[in-house]
């Protein structure tokens, strides 16, 4: 038996690792800690908790601890106990996506030019991130147009030049037509153009111009002209105003009641390449500086390639240990700044106001769903996740139930789920309903984390007063006090209404009941899909489904064979036993059904 106190006793007053576990023995949240004492034993004091603490707290059945040298080396376990468990607790970077780099094989004879998602020690030069492969494609074939690098994947020596050389777009080094030192220049060229540093470029086309004129070659001095422009514009369009740091990623914070977002600007040589956003669900009651710690922790640790310096708002309280992580990692120092004033905190702030409008963009609609439902029908809390569910029968033969869950104001069909009524034997929908909603609780019940997830904020049911009653009772069971509604219907078969247990009736706007007329359907419609793929499965159903050893696959070889299960009942032993996996005792078991 873990006792919590006796345990809280004997934690050391070194840095290190805490791992909170429930009574299934499920991790539910990691942290690191200083040292460990005074961290862990906040958790179990009487101090101001946010309600997200409390709710994690109630759960602790047991804990354990993993002791470290220092706050660093805590961080990094941290950080992978994390991504390996993904507690239910922590705040978790849900956006697992790797960034496009540009690639130069600089090791090559006749290097080549390309876009990869994978790092690697391979001697070539990576430049990046960009922040989609739209931008990244975009450069590349800015590059390969303008300065004519090969543009096959594997370069080899050719009988002819391709149609890039004939349309002057390739200097056919596969032909020789072009010497490595020459193709070199053109390689120092893209590699300083991708760093940034156009000024010895355009020094460099400008001398090329001149001399070409010179000689009167005209063509040629008109190409090196479109060239200098085409590379003004494009490092003109990727510059950001007015900022002097380079190597740098910016990094804005947004929230609301529902979601809170992370934009990050990737700033190279003074020039922004990209941006990308991120999503953090059950945000409400968690602190900025939480939410950032977690994911410049989870975002930069999968990272081969790091900037100089990382600008965000807050202070973060692990600010050291961070940067001792970051800087171990690529061997040079890697800073967090906060900027309290001028060009930097500018840019931070755009930052945030660019993830505010982020956020309000992927939520507004949503959001306004939600807000209107929890105003409507005067619930407590935000309605985030809504089931509803349904009952299909035929007379009371093959009862089934559909479950659907509206996630955020949207159908999410990954979490709908269907019954097989287990107990009740006639045409009985409360008892059915009833039995339905006790067997879902139970899944989160005993297994918060399964696949069921989390208890729902609201229940609707397909149907009146009596099926509502119903689910009352299944909630009461369990002693919760889940809001529930019936989703009622008019004459034409559409919803009408959401009524209470009280028949109240709620009235819905336009909107409201469109989204809820959806939600009906989608549950109506896989109660009956159910039901249908049961009363199918059962009228094919045969004789050779009783017969010890026959499997669907020699079901199928047998029908296959004879056409008929009427057919295979006349098949004598012999000709049953030509049959792709019949043996003798099968083919006896046959003959004698």
């Amino acid at each position: 038996m873990f006792d919590i106190e006796e345990e809280l006793k004997k934690l050391p007053v070194k840095p290190g690792v805490y791992i909170m576990k429930d009574k299934q023995d499920n991790i539910i949240y990691v942290g690191k800690a200083v040292i460990l004492r005074n961290r862990v034993r906040q958790y179990f004091r009487k101090t101001h908790k946010t309600k997200r603490i409390e709710n994690m707290v109630s759960l602790i059945d047991h804990f354990e601890y993993i002791v470290t040298d220092n706050e660093a080396e805590a961080l990094i376990l941290e950080c992978n106990l994390i991504k390996e468990n993904r507690p239910k607790f922590n705040v978790l970077l849900k956006d697992d996506k790797t960034y496009p780099y540009i690639k130069v094989d600089i090791k090559s004879d006749y290097p080549n030019v390309c876009i990869t998602r994978t790092i690697l020690n391979d001697g070539a030069k990576y430049f990046g991130p960009y922040a989609n492969s739209g931008s990244a494609k975009e450069m590349v074939n800015f590059i390969k147009e303008k300065f004519k690098i090969r543009q096959c994947k594997n370069f080899k020596s050719n009988q002819r030049a391709c149609l890039n050389y004939h349309i002057h777009r390739c200097l056919a080094p596969c032909m020789g037509y072009v010497s490595k030192e020459e193709y070199k220049k053109q390689i120092d060229q893209i590699m300083m153009l991708l760093e940034g540093k156009i000024a010895p470029i355009i020094k460099e086309l400008e001398e090329g111009i001149k001399q070409a004129a010179s000689k009167q070659d005209y063509e040629e001095a008109a190409y090196l002209r479109d060239k200098k422009i085409a590379i003004e514009q494009i490092n003109q369009k990727q510059k950001v105003s007015n900022i002097t740091e380079n190597d740098i990623d910016v990094i804005g914070l947004a929230k609301n009641e529902m979601t809170a977002c992370v934009e990050i600007f990737f700033v190279r040589k003074s020039k922004m390449i990209g941006r990308e956003h991120y999503f953090f669900e059950e945000s409400t009651d968690i602190t900025n500086e939480e939410i950032l710690s977690s994911f410049v922790k989870q975002y930069y640790m999968s990272k081969e390639e790091l900037p100089h310096k990382i600008m965000l708002k807050e202070q973060l309280e692990d600010k050291d240990a961070i940067e001792t992580f970051l800087s171990e990692k690529v061997g040079r120092k890697v800073e967090l700044k906060s900027p309290q004033k001028g060009e930097k905190l500018r840019f931070v702030e755009m930052a945030e106001k660019n993830a505010k409008v982020t956020l309000d963009n992927k939520v507004k609609e949503k959001y306004d769903i939600l807000v209107e439902l929890k105003k409507t029908l005067n619930l407590e809390k935000m309605p985030r996740k809504i089931e509803t569910y349904d009952i299909s029968n035929i007379s009371g033969t093959d009862i089934v139930a559909g479950m659907c869950v509206l996630q955020d104001g949207v159908v999410n069909h990954k979490l709908s789920r269907r019954f097989k009524i287990k107990t009740v034997f006639t045409q009985d929908d409360s008892r059915c309903m009833e039995e339905v909603i006790t067997r879902r609780l139970k899944h989160s019940i005993e297994n918060v984390n399964g696949g069921f997830g989390k208890l729902p904020d609201a229940i609707f049911v397909d149907g009146g007063i009596t099926q509502l009653r119903a689910a009352k009772r299944a909630i009461q069971g369990y002693g919760l006090t889940i809001p529930i509604f019936g989703m009622v219907k008019n004459d034409k078969h559409r919803t009408r209404a959401l009524i209470d247990e009280e028949r109240k009736e709620f009235q819905l706007s336009e909107e409201l009941m469109n989204v809820i007329t959806n939600f009906q359907d989608e549950v109506h419609k896989t109660a009956i899909e159910y039901h249908r793929k049961i009363r199918q499965k059962r009228m094919t159903k045969s004789s050779l489904d009783n017969i010890d050893g026959i499997g669907q696959k020699k079901k199928q070889e047998l029908l296959k064979a004879f056409g008929s299960v009427e057919n295979i009942e006349q098949a004598t032993e012999e000709e049953l036993m030509k049959v792709k996996g019949i043996s003798q005792t099968i083919a006896r078991r046959l003959r004698k059904d």
